[in-house]
C-alpha cells in the first residue's frame, strides 16, 4: 500500500476504510467485522474511527476485525470536542484504547473544533504521545483560519493532519485550506469521499461525466471519485460493509485518470471561485 509521510516522520496509507455508522445495530455486526477484515487483507490496513461513532461501538467492531493482526494497523480515532480538556482527553483515550483492545493508537485527532481551550487539548495530546499511548495526534473539521491558529499553540507545530469532507461535489477546501495543508507539508485526510448520504451519492454517480469517465476505463463511478482524491495526494477513507464495495475500493488505487478524464471532471463539478465556509458531516 502507498504511503504519506506525516509531520513527523511516521507514514500513513493512502487509502484506508471509514467506519462511520458501524457499531450501532448487533444484526451487522459480523458482516462490518468481516467487511474491515477483507480491507485488511487487501492491504487497506488505516482504519478510522471515533468515539461519536455508535458511541464507541464501532471501535468494538474495529477490535473484533484487527484481532490478532494489531501490529499490521494503522488506528485512528477521535475525541468529542466537550471531552477534549487536559484530563478528559486523556480519559477518553484510555476509553477508546480499551474498546479497540489496543494500547496505542497511531494517530488521535480532535473531531472538530469546540469550547475547549485548544491549549488544554494540545497538552493532553502531548501527555499522551509521551505516555506511548498515541504515535501522532491532529484535528479534524478545522478550516484555513483554525489551523493558522492552531499551529502557533504550543504543540500546535506537531499536528499531523487536518481530516476534512472532500468529494467532487464538494471542494470548498481547494480554495485556502488545501493550499495551506500542503504548504505546511501536512496530509489532508477526505472523509465522505463519495458523498456524504446515500440522495449525494446518488447524485454524483449519476452525473453524465463521471459516468463517461467509468466508462472508458470499465471502473464504477465511485472508483473514478477515489481515483480523483488519490492522485492529488489526498488520504482517502471510505466506507464499506459489501465485499464487492470494499474490492472496488481498493481496485480505485490502481486506476490512473488521464488528463482528459481530469478536465472533464473539472468541468463537470467546478472548484470554488471564492472562500467558503467549511462543510461538515
Amino acid at each position: 500500500m502507498k504511503t504519506l509521510l506525516l509531520p513527523s516522520g511516521n507514514a500513513i496509507p493512502v487509502l484506508g476504510q471509514g467506519t462511520w455508522k458501524m457499531g450501532e445495530r448487533p444484526s451487522e455486526r459480523a458482516a462490518e467485522v468481516e467487511a474491515l477484515q477483507l480491507g485488511i487483507e487487501l492491504g487497506m490496513t488505516l482504519i478510522d474511527t471515533a468515539e461519536m461513532y455508535g458511541e464507541g461501538g464501532a471501535e468494538e467492531v474495529i477490535a473484533d476485525a484487527i484481532a490478532g493482526q494489531r501490529s499490521e494497523v494503522f488506528l485512528v480515532s477521535k475525541v468529542y470536542p466537550y471531552n477534549a480538556s487536559r484530563q478528559g482527553a486523556v480519559a477518553a483515550c484510555d476509553r477508546s484504547l480499551r474498546r479497540l483492545q489496543t494500547d496505542y493508537l497511531d494517530l488521535y485527532l480532535l473531531h472538530w473544533p469546540g469550547s475547549v481551550p485548544l491549549a488544554e487539548t494540545l497538552e493532553a495530546f502531548q501527555s499522551l504521545q509521551a505516555a506511548g499511548k498515541i504515535r501522532d495526534y491532529g484535528v479534524s473539521n478545522f478550516d484555513q483560519d483554525g489551523m493558522a491558529k492552531a499551529i502557533r499553540r504550543p504543540g500546535g507545530e506537531n499536528i499531523a493532519t487536518n481530516q476534512v469532507m472532500y468529494n467532487l461535489m464538494h471542494r470548498g477546501i481547494e480554495w485556502d485550506l488545501l493550499p495551506w495543508c500542503r504548504q505546511q507539508q501536512m496530509p489532508v485526510m477526505a472523509y465522505s469521499p463519495i458523498g456524504q448520504s446515500a440522495s449525494e451519492q446518488q447524485r454524483l454517480f449519476g452525473q453524465p461525466q463521471l459516468q463517461a469517465v467509468a466508462t472508458r476505463h470499465e471502473v464504477t463511478p465511485a472508483q473514478v471519485a477515489l481515483a480523483w482524491l488519490l492522485q492529488q495526494g489526498i488520504v482517502v477513507i471510505p466506507k464499506a460493509t459489501q465485499p464487492e464495495h470494499v474490492r472496488e475500493n481498493r481496485a480505485a488505487l490502481d486506476l490512473t485518470l488521464t488528463a482528459q478524464d481530469l478536465a472533464e471532471l473539472e468541468r463537470a463539478f467546478p472548484p470554488p471561485r471564492r472562500k467558503t465556509a467549511l462543510e461538515i458531516r
